[in-house]
């Protein structure tokens, strides 16, 4: 028996040897064959053009418009959902004048209208939660600077051994009350600015 050395010392027989040195030569011109039978059938309708953002198959819209071939692989195209556009508003007039032409029920913004009744309701009850968080805000401070007492608190057990222990609950204490008094600030505008919407 003859023996045929292929690939780094593996020695086959030789009928073996040349069926394992032919069949990749012959799978490659099986898919080979395969491949251009394939696209000789489909080639005039894969091509696609792209038209700016549109795509199309029809060479002669494609000419038309001076679309170019896309080139290099299939091309899915999703259709979206298109965004409703706001309904128009008048041209000019007065602000009566664009709630009376947008109708009973609706505001100029597109959004279904309240009456003032129900508005006044609203900001009834807004004001009560900001004069009830305003309460609590200024209580707490009020405790955060008594605690503080200008920046002398009082020494707790562990703090009179450990000073450094002492001095960050100091400036832990500072920072508190400067948070407390930007809380107490802020509700204070948001009443302010709810006054002046009256």
């Amino acid at each position: 028996m003859k023996y045929l050395s292929c690939r780094h010392g593996d020695r086959r027989p030789a009928s073996q040897a040349l069926r394992a040195l032919a069949f990749p030569g012959a799978l490659a011109l099986v898919i080979l064959t395969t491949a251009s039978a394939a696209s000789a059938q489909t080639a005039p309708s894969s091509r696609i053009y792209r038209c700016g953002n549109t795509y199309t198959n029809d060479m002669a819209e494609a000419q038309a418009k001076g679309c170019r071939l896309v080139e290099g692989g299939n091309v899915t195209v999703v259709q979206g959902t298109r965004v409703q556009s706001p309904p128009p508003r008048p041209a000019s007039g007065s602000g009566s004048q664009a709630v009376a032409a947008a109708g009973p029920g609706t505001s100029t913004s597109g959004g279904p209208r309240t009456d003032s009744a129900e508005q006044r309701a609203r900001d009834a009850d807004a004001r009560f939660i900001l004069e009830a968080e305003l309460k609590k805000a200024e209580a707490r401070h009020a405790e955060l600077l008594k605690e503080y007492n200008n920046g002398e608190p009082e020494r707790m057990g562990s703090e009179s051994r450990n000073y450094q222990k002492y001095l960050d609950r100091v400036a832990d204490l500072k920072a508190a009350v400067a948070r407390s008094e930007a809380d107490v600030a802020g509700i204070r505008r948001e009443l302010s600015r709810l006054a002046a919407s009256k």
